[in-house]
Parts: C-alpha cells; sequence; structure tokens
C-alpha cells in the first residue's frame, strides 16, 4: 500500500482482479491463436471492455486489433496508450501446467504448427484487461484518457499479409487521440516481480531475411547433369556465421537462419532451396550495413557454385529505444509498484518488439517484467532459484511465467496510467 488514497484504490481493485486475470490468462494459454489469426482472443478481449462501459470500444483494427478508450471523469488533455500484444508462437508447449496447450493450427501458411503462448502474450493480454477494470473503476477520479490496446501480430503475420503495430498506425488507431505516452512491458526470466528497465535501446533493431537459392533440377542420381542448390546453402550458411567479424564488436549483432525449406524429396534434387531467418542489431544505424554484407556474401557464394540468389528483406522493426527523461519519470512510479530494491537495470538484448512504433512515434517506454523462479547473480543476470523450475527463455517450449505476478503487472499498468495522466509522470525537458 502507499500512502495516496488513488494509488490505495487501484491496489485493492487490482487485488480484486487478480482471481479474474488469473482465468483469462489460463484460457488464453489453454487456446492460443497464431499472427494475424488471433479471432477468439480479440473476442475475449472486446467482451470484457465492452462489459465495462467504456467510452469506445473498437475492433478489427489491423486484422483482429482491439482498443478500449476510456475518458476520465475529470478534465485533463493526456493520453496514455496501455498496450499488450496478443498472438502466440508456433511452438509446442512443454512448460508443465495443467493448462498447456494442445493446439494445432493446420492452415496456418507453412504449418501445420502446434501453437502456444511461449513468449508470455497470454499475460501481457490478461493483465491488461485486469488494469481495464482496475481503471474503469476509478474514471471519475482520472483526468485525460486511457486507451487500452490489444495489438495483433507482434511475432510478425504470414510475409504476405501486413499486420503488427506499424498496421495499427496506418489504420488510424491513434488519430483521435493522440497519445501523450505510450507503455507496456514483456515478462521475461528474470527473478518474480522484478522490474527491470533500460536507458537508450531496451530491444534491438530487427528484420526478417529471405534467401532463395536456385539451382537446376534434376535426378539425385545424375547431379552433373543439373546444378545442386544445396552446396551453395552449405556454403552460405557457413559464410553467416562469419559475418559478425566484418562489423565492430562493441556493437552486437546476429544473424540466424531458423527455417531451411527444399522443394524436393530424398532422391531429388530440388531447383530452389529458401532459407528464413531474422537479423538483429544493437546499433539501429548497422542494419544497412548487415544487409548489405549478407546479400553481397548470399549473391557471390552462389554464383561461385553456379547458382543464383536472391535476398529480400521483410518486417522491418525499429529498436524500442527509451529515454533518459522518461525512465527518470518513470522511476518513482517503479519502485513505488515493485519496491526500489526490485526495480532494476537490465543489460542490453537483441531481441525485438514492435511496440518501438508506438513508444518512438509518441514518447513513453517499454520494460520488463520478471515471471520466474530466479535470483539475481552478482553480475545482474538471473541464475536459478533454488528448489525452483529453473530459467527458460522466451521462445522456448518449457517458456513459462508464474501466476503470482499477474497482479503486480496489473498494478503497474493502473499505476502508470494515473501518474501520467496527472502529470507526475512526464519528462521534463529543458
Amino acid at each position: 500500500m502507499t500512502d495516496s488514497p488513488i494509488h490505495d484504490a487501484l491496489d485493492k481493485l487490482a487485488a480484486a482482479t487478480t482471481e479474474q486475470v488469473i482465468g483469462w490468462r489460463r484460457h488464453l494459454h489453454r487456446h492460443p491463436e497464431l499472427s494475424n489469426r488471433e479471432v477468439n482472443t480479440a473476442a475475449l478481449i472486446a467482451e470484457h471492455l465492452r462489459s465495462l462501459k467504456l467510452d469506445e470500444v473498437r475492433t478489427g483494427i489491423a486484422g483482429h486489433g482491439v482498443v478500449g478508450v476510456l475518458r476520465g471523469g475529470q478534465p485533463g488533455e493526456r493520453v496514455i496508450a496501455l498496450r499488450a500484444d496478443i498472438d502466440a508462437l508456433p511452438v509446442p508447449d512443454e512448460c508443465g501446467v495443467d493448462f498447456a496447450s494442445h493446439v494445432v493450427d493446420a492452415d496456418y501458411p507453412g504449418g501445420p504448427f502446434p501453437v502456444s503462448h511461449a513468449c508470455g502474450h497470454d499475460c501481457h493480454t490478461a493483465m491488461l484487461m485486469g488494469a481495464a477494470s482496475v481503471l474503469a473503476g476509478v474514471r471519475e477520479r482520472l483526468p485525460g484518457t486511457v486507451l487500452f490496446v490489444f495489438q495483433p501480430a507482434e511475432e510478425g503475420p504470414p510475409v504476405d499479409e501486413r499486420g503488427g503495430a506499424r498496421e495499427m498506425l496506418a489504420q488510424g488507431v491513434f488519430a483521435d487521440p493522440a497519445p501523450t505516452m505510450a507503455f507496456g512491458f514483456h515478462v521475461t526470466p528474470f527473478p518474480k516481480g522484478y522490474l527491470g528497465y533500460r536507458v537508450g535501446n531496451q530491444f534491438g533493431a530487427s528484420c526478417l531475411v529471405r534467401i532463395v537459392v536456385t539451382g537446376q533440377q534434376v535426378h539425385g542420381s545424375t547431379p552433373w547433369l543439373g546444378v545442386d542448390p544445396m552446396p551453395a546453402v552449405g556454403a552460405v550458411l557457413t559464410g553467416i556465421g562469419q559475418l559478425y567479424r566484418q562489423v565492430s564488436a562493441f556493437d552486437p549483432i546476429t544473424v540466424s537462419i531458423g527455417h531451411v525449406e527444399d522443394v524436393g524429396r530424398f532422391n531429388i534434387i530440388g531447383r530452389t532451396v529458401t532459407l528464413w531467418g531474422t537479423i538483429r542489431c544493437a546499433v539501429e544505424s548497422d542494419m544497412a550495413e548487415v544487409r548489405q554484407r549478407l546479400t553481397t556474401l548470399a549473391e557471390h557464394t552462389a554464383q561461385a557454385y553456379n547458382t543464383t540468389a536472391t535476398v529480400d528483406y521483410l518486417q522491418d522493426v525499429p529498436a524500442v529505444h527509451n529515454t533518459e527523461e522518461w525512465i527518470d519519470a518513470a522511476l518513482p512510479t517503479m519502485r513505488r509498484v515493485a519496491g526500489a530494491d526490485r526495480v532494476v537495470q537490465t543489460p542490453a538484448t537483441l531481441g525485438y518488439d514492435d511496440v518501438s512504433e508506438f513508444v518512438n512515434n509518441y514518447g513513453g517506454l517499454y520494460v520488463t517484467l520478471g515471471v520466474q523462479d530466479a535470483e539475481l547473480g552478482d553480475n545482474g543476470m538471473p541464475v536459478p532459484a533454488p528448489g525452483g523450475r529453473g530459467l527458460a527463455m522466451n521462445h522456448s517450449p518449457h517458456f513459462y511465467a508464474d501466476d503470482d505476478t499477474l497482479g503486480l503487472g496489473v498494478r503497474l499498468h493502473a499505476h502508470v496510467a494515473h501518474d501520467h495522466l496527472t502529470g507526475a509522470l512526464a519528462p521534463h525537458l529543458p
């Protein structure tokens, strides 16, 4: 509890939502949906927001995006956008809970895929739904406007579809009203209840890369009568492992190939092989150079094997950038919610999140919430807590999040929203 009556009221309302938030989270975990396919997830969100008698509930934004609009009962010009991502991943669920997902999407492009919330978006969605309940409960005491933004396709839509944060902006999600702050947070394998922040790039810049190596199809018994693209692919993969040596070692980059797609069968040398991967850059300005070097590597390596290669860069996502002014403004709120000893600076990461489209355009910040059985080691990095479930990274089939942390996430949304609308959480710029 705090010394402020309004903050105490927010905490009491958040505590009252805990059981419902856990129920939502478990339902969503059991029934995950992939990017641009979040039909039932969006319906659940919209139904809850309408039950709160918000001023508006907008649906169908960039596919299955939902935005609730809550106008406070006190005069105020500030507008805060609280954002949660709602999509799941094509990853099997091996986290060991009794509400684990057994969903398989047989129709998704490239599938069939097992589907799970292996990144914690079920937690994000449930916590923001809870925060909507809390803030609706004090609406007459709020100045300004709260936007509850439930974003689809954060993990990236199929390559021939549009989606995600950029598409929400393109469809005018913030045309009226425009935020004066965007805020959100991501669950991570840090100690339960810890809030992490970073001044500068909280998450790195990213893009999807597609490399198509083309040869000449032929029977597997007569490779000399065609052109085998496989040796060229092997050489490209080997060369990618050396790209990091061509840029500054002080600014990390990764180029990871996550999927290789062949067209053929065991006794056919196919015509094409497609590599799908991702580029991550800690410093956004390095992206152009990495792309140029990867294109040169792929094209020239393919040529050396008498094949050709085309390289396409898709779904570029800018880095999530937290300015020092916004962090300084938010730290008192974060420390009040979590406790000063549980608000820590986190190291750089090459993860990405397209919430950057909101934060970078409208100001605000994006932080992290620890949800696993961990302790902080001497170097500030998480280590498994004795007797706990260990650490499991986001996107792992074993990723898990403890329900005990959901209430803190609800409180964080609510406190940040109130403090921004009242002017207590706003950067003081010269």
